[in-house]
């Protein structure tokens, strides 16, 4: 396949009656054919095409994880259209920015209040041709079609645009950390090699299903999640929404998902506490499930002996490590875990209990894995070894860089930051520092991030935030001191926990006033200092802030894809973050 609508069309041919997707009808799981796919892809190019768009033209969709997301990219990939992607969590003024930015000509959207708010909010839409709605539309509006009466019956059968493998099939914009977000231009040739860079690294089988719930506007779900299953043959099952998805993993019973650390966090942190609060000897037999099962996790990999206490995994994985395995639906073999760090804790443990938690490492600029970890060649502590045809090196201030197939073409209307991610013999900066330990990469920080203190000390605060994210009290964390005497931390606190916490230092949970209680700050303080404690002396958090609201993406705190806003983090709470700093002169606003 030499572009991303062969790729399907390939499969077609392979295994045109077998189920490719899954998905729930509102009454209950429906299994839909690669050739009832075919067919539906047929009415959206034919419709596509009688609106008047040329090869080249870009069109912008806004959807949940669905069979349409799917149908309506194919039927536009099969007519050289340039796919963009809308995050649907993202703020209405930032999609309107790249509506505007990308020159999209046609919108599609899951509602009539969709479009509402997005026509209502800061920017520019005025060069869509058409607006497409797949519920409550509105009639009266020449420019909003419902998608119902939109769609022929039957599509027409032509022939299918053949673009070149180096063409632009989609603009992908980054998540816009410290500004606009930047629209990265992936060929279709990009993308196909990153998949089966993919397949050739970690096994995929006809026989697996796999359960999308990662947002397909996130390129690692995009690559990951839905081509790789389509080059292997798999099965993909849209979960119906993240409220949902303890349910529709254990309906399901997924053999494989593409997830980020924050799932794992949250299972982590609710088997924790509710162990913590049940009676000790379910959280001493814990503890020994979690120990032998890292002796034999470690023992398959070679990297441990074998041991007699081994011979007891039968016993502590029916009553323990079963169960657990159960609430992700009893089958789970493989998570891939991407877009941030996974906290080391968090991986040993799942891995100890069964579950191959892989992390890997990407950008959307690389379409967008660079490295993961292996079922074969696992060490959690990494973000593993790069992905076939794809090299890596360290480059000044050993920042880690790419080069491969897998790496875009540039940035849409943006040379200049083009130039800029690029070094001069063509490698891409990554922005990430690394070192390499036995051909496994290991992050150790990011170059912008870095804080410089007044002393001069630097401190990399994500690794300080990744350590103090594995005590399950701390739901979000911002470690701050660039130019000041010593470091901080705002930490947003686990509501559950916190009650816990506060009624054993005889506080109120629900008084605000309880958070500035100087027990309350002893007892933060202590907890993120003994996950900080191998950080070098200069290092050390010596002033907290707990808040109990959490920084979201509808309060502009987080992007899409859940990264924090530092720059906005620090304007919010500027007042919290004086308190930290009060009586010393050096302090400024950041």
């Amino acid at each position: 396949a030499r572009h991303l609508h062969a790729l399907f069309l390939e499969r077609l041919q392979r295994t045109p009656n077998k189920t490719a997707y899954r998905e729930h009808d509102g009454d209950d799981w429906r299994d839909y054919t690669w050739s009832f796919v075919a067919e539906q892809i047929k009415r959206w190019r034919t419709a596509l095409r009688n609106e008047g768009l040329e090869p080249g033209d870009a069109v912008a969709l806004q959807l949940n994880n669905c069979l349409n997301w799917v149908t309506f990219e194919q039927a536009a990939l099969s007519l050289g259209l340039v796919v963009v992607p809308l995050y649907v969590a993202d703020r209405p003024d930032n999609c309107n920015y790249v509506i505007d930015h990308s020159d999209s000509r046609l919108l599609l959207l899951h509602t009539y209040e969709d479009w509402r708010v997005l026509s209502q909010a800061e920017g520019d839409t005025k060069q869509l041709k058409r607006v497409l709605i797949l519920e409550n539309t509105k009639a009266g509006d020449d420019l909003v079609r419902d998608v119902s009466s939109w769609l022929p019956d039957k599509g027409d059968e032509y022939e299918t645009y053949a673009p070149p493998a180096e063409e632009l099939a989609t603009i992908v914009y980054t998540s816009g950390t410290t500004g606009r977000p930047k629209g990265v231009m992936l060929s279709h040739a990009n993308i196909v090699n990153n998949a089966y860079s993919c397949v050739r690294s970690v096994a995929v089988c006809p026989e697996d299903i796999t359960l999308s719930f990662l947002p397909l506007s996130h390129t690692l779900e995009r690559t990951v999640g839905y081509y790789v299953p389509m080059m292997a043959g798999a099965v993909v099952a849209f979960n119906r929404s993240i409220p949902e998805l303890v349910e529709d993993l254990r309906v399901i019973k997924p053999t494989g998902i593409i997830t980020v650390p924050r799932i794992f966090e949250r299972a982590y942190t609710k088997i924790k506490s509710d162990i913590e609060q049940g009676a000790r000897w379910k959280k001493v037999l814990l503890a020994l499930t979690v120990d032998i099962g890292w002796a034999r996790f470690e023992q398959r990999q070679g990297r441990g002996p074998w041991a007699l206490k081994l011979l007891l995994w039968p016993i502590v994985d029916v009553l323990v490590a079963k169960k657990i395995r159960s609430g992700f639906g009893g089958r789970l073999a493989i998570a891939i875990s991407g877009g941030a760090a996974l906290p080391y804790s968090v991986g040993r443990f799942f891995n100890a209990l069964g579950i191959n938690v892989l992390q890997g490492y990407g950008l959307t600029e690389a379409s967008p894995t660079i490295t993961t970890n292996t079922v074969e060649r696992n060490r959690p502590e990494t973000i593993g070894l790069p992905m076939h045809g794809i090299e890596v090196k360290l480059g000044e201030q050993d920042e880690l860089l790419a080069r491969g197939p897998n790496v875009m073409l540039g940035y849409w209307k943006n040379p200049d930051a083009t130039r800029e991610v690029f070094t001069g013999d063509g490698w891409l900066r990554s922005g990430d520092q690394a070192r390499i330990d036995d051909g496994f990469l290991v992050l150790t920080g990011r170059l912008k991030d870095i804080l410089v203190l007044a002393n001069g000390e630097k401190v990399p605060p994500a690794d300080m935030e990744a350590a103090i994210a594995e005590d399950p009290l701390f739901d979000q964390s911002m470690v701050i001191g660039e130019q000041l005497p010593y470091l901080s931390a705002l930490v947003v606190l686990n509501t559950d926990l916190w009650h816990q916490i506060a009624h054993k230092l005889h506080v109120d949970a629900d008084d605000e006033r309880a958070l500035r209680d100087e027990r309350v700050a002893a007892e933060l303080l202590g907890r993120i200092q003994a996950r900080t404690h191998e950080f070098p002396g200069y290092a050390k958090i010596r002033r907290v802030s707990a808040l109990l609201e959490p920084w979201t993406v509808e309060s502009g705190m987080l992007t899409p894809t859940l990264k924090v806003k530092r720059i906005k983090v620090r304007e919010h709470y500027a007042d919290r973050i004086a308190e930290l700093y009060a009586g010393h002169e050096v302090y400024r606003d950041q």
